[in-house]
């Protein structure tokens, strides 16, 4: 029977259950916590504990926040004729990391798909129709991942959309920069020819 302290294997096991993390990254980083001073591992406890009990949805736009409205939805000089679909709370840090989007956001917190049992129901999709009842949104840009499970997803709000009078458009994405033509395949050529712009 191999030697272990039990503490130390709970934490080994919390860190392992992060997506990505596998058996060996967890035992590092438990051990590297095990390193530090007691007031990091305090720290390190306290930062987890108050974004659990702080952190919370925002009521216009579900994207994460400390306060009851978000700072994007709460920003007056945000373009409000414009609202950016995402899957995922990380999806608007991803956009606002470009400082190219002055819009305002709507985070799904995930994608229709049957064979994990997510429907459209699971989704803040009411909510989003519900912004759209006024007559300020002009457009809305369905950002979701080019997956199959997004690209429905994206279909889906579009169709819901079509009758609101709403111009509904979906991200442009084809061949990446840096990327190169012999290693991409036929759908992402295709995309690529079908959103291609004029120079």
């Amino acid at each position: 029977m191999g030697y272990s302290v039990a503490p130390l294997e709970r934490l080994v096991d919390q860190f392992e259950r992060l997506p990505g993390i596998g058996r060996k990254t967890a035992q590092r980083l438990a051990y590297y916590v095990l390193s530090q001073p007691a007031d990091y591992a305090a720290g390190f406890a306290n930062a987890l504990k108050e974004a659990k009990e702080k952190v919370h949805n925002c009521s216009v736009c579900y994207n994460f926040t400390d306060s009851d409205v978000c700072p994007i939805c709460s920003d007056v000089k945000r373009d409000r004729s414009t609202i950016c679909v995402v899957e995922s709370p990380k999806d608007v840090a991803a956009f606002e990391r470009t400082r190219e989007y002055n819009g305002l956001y709507h985070v799904l917190h995930g994608l229709i798909s049957p064979i994990d049992g997510v429907g459209p129901d699971q989704l803040y999709i009411k909510e989003l129709l519900h912004r759209l009842s006024g007559d300020g949104v002009k457009e809305v840009i369905m950002a979701t991942n080019p997956t199959t499970e997004g690209e429905a997803t994206a279909m889906y709000i579009g169709r819901l959309l079509k009758p609101l009078g709403v111009k509904v458009t979906r991200l442009a994405y084809g061949i990446p920069v840096g990327g190169n033509l012999e290693f991409a395949d036929e759908v992402t050529l295709y995309r690529a020819l079908q959103g291609r712009s004029e120079l």
